[in-house]
This record gives structure tokens, C-alpha cells and sequence, in this order.
């Protein structure tokens, strides 16, 4: 091949490669952050707002929990719950949170037994057995750390997904050195004073919860798969808004 053949041969090989390209070829899929997000709103068919008629006082003082112009504003104090009217089994849910103190503790609760809420009516002991989906602030992290002189090792504030008392549940990976609480995969909580969009999807014995669009952690095997949504004060302020709930076959 002669020299002026070869150069025209290469330039219409790279020409072709740049059309490709800016066609849409594999040289121009795009990063992974710059992906749209599963975010769900919690409208549309089936969907509907839970309000202060849809739950019950179990455990908490009557001043506890405040529902005002859509938001749920809960003390802290005491431990405790407020649990939903109605038992629920399959069910989407969306919330939205922030936490007003540094290192504060609270979460949801599904499939809270009867036979617990009814325990903690009696006054035994502050909170259910189901399956928590962990609602922590990056803050409690350095409390623990320097109350304890441990490491924490053995949660997050991200997300944890697990069961409690005598509850079960097969957590997703990654997984607690217990083997008994589901890590978020990706760290997407933000902090203090900030909202936070929890999704959750509870199906079949099955819980996935999306933190801020993407999801992150979950279970499987949930034992019990029927109960009570419940809402939990634990030892500090915290505001919920837009709590809406889609109920499933």
C-alpha cells in the first residue's frame, strides 16, 4: 500500500471512531453519579399520607409526639413508641427525617408484634419486637466512641436494617460482625438539621430501604412478615414529614 493510501486509510478509520462516539457509542456512557436516582414521592394510585388519626399512644407521654402542618415532631422523652392504628404486612413506605441534636437516636418499625405492643402498654420494657430500619445521626458515632472507649464497629448511621428481640431476619451484605444487621452499601445519610428521604419496601418477609434515592441495605426471612408500623423516641428530638404509606397483596 502506498504512504498517501495508508494515511487516507487512517484518517477515515479515526473519522469513523469519532461519528461513533458522538453518536452515543460505549466511549460516551456516562459516569455512574451522573445516573438518575429511584427516588419515590409516595404518590400516585394506592398512596395516601398517614396522619396523627392513623396511630395510637403505646408508651410515650402524651406530649411526645406533636403532628403539626404535616410534621411529626417527637421529644425524645420517654423511650418508647407510637405505633400505627391497623396491622399491616406488604407495604411501600416513604418518609422523610432530620434529626435536631447532634448523635440522635430514633427509627421505624415493621411488623411490630401484637404480643410486644401489648408488653410495652403493660409497661415492660420501651420497645417492640420487629424489624428496626435505623434512623441514626452521624454524631452518635463519637458518642459512643468516647462514652465507651469502643470501637464502633458493630453499626452505622447510614441505615441499618435488622430485627429486634426475638425477631428475625437474613440481612443483605454487607452485614454487621453479628451477622444479624444489614450495613448500608453506600454512606448516603446526611447530617444534623438536615432531611433525609427514607423509602422502604416490606414484601413477603422482605425489606429494602432506599436512603436518598438509592437503595442500601435490607433483609430477607423477616420473621415477623405481619404486625405494626411503628415510630420511635429515643432520648432525643426528632422531626418526620411526609409520611405516606402504599399497602400491597
Amino acid at each position: 500500500m502506498k504512504k498517501t493510501r495508508r494515511i487516507k486509510w487512517a484518517l477515515a478509520f479515526f473519522s469513523g471512531i469519532a461519528v461513533a462516539c458522538m453518536a452515543g457509542g460505549p466511549a460516551q456512557a456516562q459516569p455512574a453519579e451522573a445516573l438518575p436516582k429511584a427516588f419515590i414521592d409516595g404518590t400516585g394510585p394506592g398512596w395516601r399520607a398517614l396522619g396523627e388519626a392513623d396511630f395510637k399512644k403505646v408508651n410515650c407521654a402524651t406530649n411526645t409526639w406533636t403532628w403539626t402542618n404535616g410534621v411529626i415532631y417527637c421529644t425524645g422523652q420517654p423511650m418508647g413508641v407510637t405505633r400505627s392504628q391497623n396491622l399491616v404486612t406488604n407495604l411501600e413506605l416513604v418518609v422523610e427525617w432530620r434529626h435536631l441534636r447532634s448523635g440522635g437516636n430514633s427509627g421505624l418499625y415493621l411488623w411490630a408484634t401484637e404480643r410486644s405492643i401489648r408488653q410495652l402498654e403493660a409497661g415492660e420494657g420501651p420497645f417492640p419486637e420487629g424489624i428496626e430500619v435505623q434512623v441514626l445521626d452521624h454524631g452518635y458515632t463519637e458518642q459512643y466512641e468516647r462514652e465507651t472507649k469502643k470501637k464502633a464497629d458493630w453499626f452505622t448511621t447510614h441505615g441499618d436494617v435488622f430485627p429486634t428481640e426475638k425477631a428475625q431476619m437474613t440481612p443483605f451484605s454487607p452485614a454487621a460482625p453479628s451477622g444479624m444487621r444489614s450495613f448500608p452499601r453506600k454512606h448516603l445519610s446526611k447530617g444534623v438539621g438536615e432531611w433525609n428521604h427514607y423509602y422502604v419496601r416490606a414484601i413477603n418477609g422482605e425489606i429494602r430501604l432506599w436512603v436518598n434515592g438509592e437503595e442500601v441495605s435490607g433483609g430477607t426471612g423477616c420473621k415477623p412478615a405481619f404486625g405494626y408500623l411503628c415510630l420511635e423516641s429515643e432520648g432525643s428530638p426528632v422531626e418526620f414529614r411526609n409520611l405516606r404509606i402504599r399497602e400491597l397483596p
